[in-house]
């Protein structure tokens, strides 16, 4: 679910413009999963430019507050949410926590890095949900060292099925500035595909797992 219309059509025409969002539905992208997809999204190119990372940050902060008020922690989604989490973190002036996929191999082992005291509230911050399970599992670690976590707040969704079935066996709501409706909305209006574009991409959305270019 997005925090608003308005919102996530703004984050997609940014996402577009520094190409964070790549769109190209005759020379489909691999996925590490295998999968190939017309599109491709890396969130993180956002915090090499200060105006887009601050818009995104205060929308975060405002949206996050709104809903859920404050929280007593931020959590980012290692790694790609790190640094959106800890700007989010600091407009809010709240501590910051960020969560590895999995706990270290030396050292003092931490799956979580920083400070987080048993029950305490979290809000998680994520940069990108394809089919949420790293996700979750950066939830699941936060609940194992006795956190609350109110929700996950994150960039962009891709708006898969088996990610909202996942979210909601979990227990977990999930909002977003920005989702795969509001990008294509966006790319058609700014001319960044076609219609013929379009409905390849909305194809794809479909069953991304078999989906191949004709």
């Amino acid at each position: 679910m997005i925090f608003n219309r308005e919102t996530a059509q703004k984050t997609a025409e940014l996402l577009l413009q520094i190409n964070a969002i790549k769109l190209d539905p005759k020379n489909p992208f691999i996925w590490a999963s295998g999968w190939k997809s017309p599109i491709y999204c890396d969130n993180r190119i956002t915090l090499s430019y200060p105006e887009i990372r601050k818009f995104l940050k205060n929308e975060f902060a405002q949206n996050i507050e709104a809903k859920y008020g404050k929280p007593d922690v931020i959590a980012g989604v290692a790694t790609g949410a790190i640094g959106i989490g800890l700007m989010v973190a600091e407009v809010l002036e709240l501590p910051f926590v960020y969560v590895r996929p999995e706990p270290k191999k030396h050292g003092r082992q931490n799956q979580i890095e920083g400070q987080l005291e048993a029950g305490k509230s979290v809000l998680v911050i994520e940069d990108l949900i394809s089919t949420g399970k790293s996700s979750l599992q950066a939830v699941e670690a936060l609940k194992a060292n006795g956190a609350n976590v109110l929700g996950m707040a994150a960039i962009f969704t891709y708006g898969f099925e088996i990610a909202d079935q996942n979210f909601k066996e979990a227990g977990i709501e999930l909002m977003t500035l920005s989702n795969y409706s509001s990008l294509l909305e966006s790319a058609v209006e700014k001319k960044y595909i076609s219609e013929s574009d379009l409905e390849t991409l909305k194809e794809w959305r479909t069953n991304p797992s078999i989906w191949s270019p004709k």
